[in-house]
């Protein structure tokens, strides 16, 4: 079992700052924080406590008086999952504490109101008794959020287990927003993405994202043709000092650690089809080291990138079948391709490879056909292209 400590880019609540006057946490306070952390980066968020005077008391009845919106018998779930450590180790939920003692625990992410079922397609690669990975689609999201109650990959999945398949997501979470959920695409990122459908299939899932032990890959077309061939781009990110939901390079100490390793795959005139690499898991990364580098993704408008038409690529006199007039792709050109990981419960080596949809597809043909192709063999890229865009 790694050493918790060992992350500190994990995302941490300053608890202290959350304690009424009775030295219990506000709910209230904790929901508004939790919410505005765990929409941010793709790990797990935490609550740490350090012990100033020797309580003598059992770990989850001291975490049911820390966070009252958990039940106990949740809290012992958490601690049988390992997803509560006492300085560094993993604790009983009937571990005594003293004074000194260090608590960090990776909580649920924030209630919701209601998950209602809804009838929406789901392209469905792998399902098992324990998770189901899914090539998502563009214009929807993972979760809800905010205003967004309805229309989101959960309420699909509830439909989905309603009515064709047995089972249902995680019950980590299932008093929350997020039950099932181990991590995010953006709402205009298609690719591969799993959920957790047993509890313990969820939090091993979660911990081999938080402790970097999955291979993401992701396919983007981007303005430019990139130079070198390959490179790995270690920027820290945090939130955009005056747009909200934007982010950006910040070396301040609000930036955090982020590293993207790219890969370019193939030229073009004026574009570039990269493969990338994620060694972290930040909101909107891929997006923002690009645009950083001067290479913008094709159609992401927020970090620079442009809507390209199928007159844009070939011509005035479009293509046979297709007006110049054409929209090829309106959103950013970004797919998560692959998602490799070790299962949960059998232990066996996953690895799943998403095809493109079908605006990206149409957009690296046209590209192939009309802007002078060429092909880069870059060590350590793993992308079966023939087989991504059919």
């Amino acid at each position: 079992m790694p050493d918790a400590e060992a992350h500190d880019d994990r995302a941490r609540i300053p608890i202290d700052d959350l304690l009424d006057g009775g030295g219990k946490i506000d709910q209230a306070a904790l929901f508004a924080a939790y919410e505005q952390q765990s929409s941010e980066d793709d790990v797990p968020v935490s609550v740490e406590f350090r012990l100033s005077r020797d309580l003598n008391k059992r770990l989850d009845r001291y975490l049911v008086d820390r966070i009252p919106f958990l039940s106990r018998t949740s809290l012992q779930r958490l601690i049988r999952e390992q997803a509560v450590h006492v300085n560094g180790r993993v604790p009983k939920p009937s571990t005594r504490l003293r004074i000194g003692d260090h608590i960090l625990a990776i909580l649920p992410p924030p209630p919701s109101t209601e998950l209602p079922a809804e009838e929406i397609t789901l392209d469905i690669l792998h399902e098992d008794n324990h998770l189901i990975v899914i090539n998502k689609r563009d214009d929807i999201i993972v979760h809800p959020a905010r205003s967004h109650h309805n229309g989101t990959m959960i309420n699909a999945l509830a439909w989905h287990f309603q009515h064709q398949a047995s089972g249902s997501l995680s019950s980590v979470g299932e008093e929350f927003a997020r039950p099932g959920v181990v991590h995010r695409l953006d709402r205009h990122t298609t690719g591969v993405i799993v959920f957790g459908k047993s509890d313990t299939a969820h939090w091993r899932l979660a911990k081999q994202f938080e402790h970097r032990r999955t291979n993401k890959r992701y396919l983007a077309v981007v303005h430019g043709r990139m130079e070198p061939n390959a490179d790995v781009i270690d920027l820290p990110l945090g939130k955009h000092h005056t747009v909200r939901d934007k982010y950006a390079v910040r070396w301040d100490d609000t930036g955090k650690p982020s590293v993207t390793i790219y890969r370019v795959r193939e030229l073009y005139a004026e574009f570039t089809l990269v493969e990338l690499e994620l060694k972290s898991g930040r909101t909107h990364q891929i997006r923002v080291h690009l645009s950083h580098l001067g290479y913008p993704i094709v159609g992401d408008d927020i970090y620079g990138g442009r809507h390209l038409t199928v007159g844009d690529i070939v011509g005035p006199a479009g293509a046979p079948d297709l007006s110049a007039r054409e929209p090829v792709i309106q959103r950013q050109a970004l797919h998560a391709a692959l998602l490799g990981f070790v299962h949960p419960i059998s232990e066996h080596a996953m690895e799943f490879q998403a095809p493109l949809h079908a605006d990206m597809a149409l957009l690296v043909k046209l590209l192939r056909t009309y802007r002078e192709p060429q092909s880069i063999n870059v060590a350590g890229a793993t992308l079966d292209l023939e087989r991504i865009v059919q």
